[in-house]
């Protein structure tokens, strides 16, 4: 079983490569709070700077999607699903000029999708 732990919706794809056509190779890290709430945000590739307390989850559409660490552990039992929504976000994410917001849909992984996970 390939359990993926987070996943991109068509639209959001559309969205990607519409940036990554102005901006070239593309990042995004799951925001922790504050300002942002829980946004995920899209950076070029390398303009948020990664560190030891941060986690790769996986792939989406090509870009890197990192969390923190302390956070992971309350979401590591859900499969995120990037997606994007109307309206303009309070962030530094690079799609808010465009009218639209990165946005994460959840769900609880089964117990056998748990099983199947690879350690992170």
């Amino acid at each position: 079983m390939d359990v993926k732990r987070v996943l991109v919706t068509d639209k959001a794809k559309e969205v990607i490569d519409e940036l990554r056509a102005k901006y070239g190779p593309l990042m995004f890290h799951q925001s922790g709070g504050c300002c942002d709430g829980s946004q995920p945000m899209c950076f070029e590739e390398g303009e948020f700077k990664i560190g030891d307390n941060d986690v790769l989850l996986g792939e989406v559409h090509g870009c890197k999607f990192y969390m923190a660490r302390f956070q992971y552990e309350y979401w590591k039992h859900t499969q995120l699903t990037l997606d994007v929504v109307p309206g303009r976000g309070s962030s530094f994410s690079l799609e808010i000029p465009m009218g639209v917001r990165f946005h994460i849909r959840s769900r609880i992984f089964t117990e056998q999708e748990m099983e199947a996970l690879p350690e992170l």
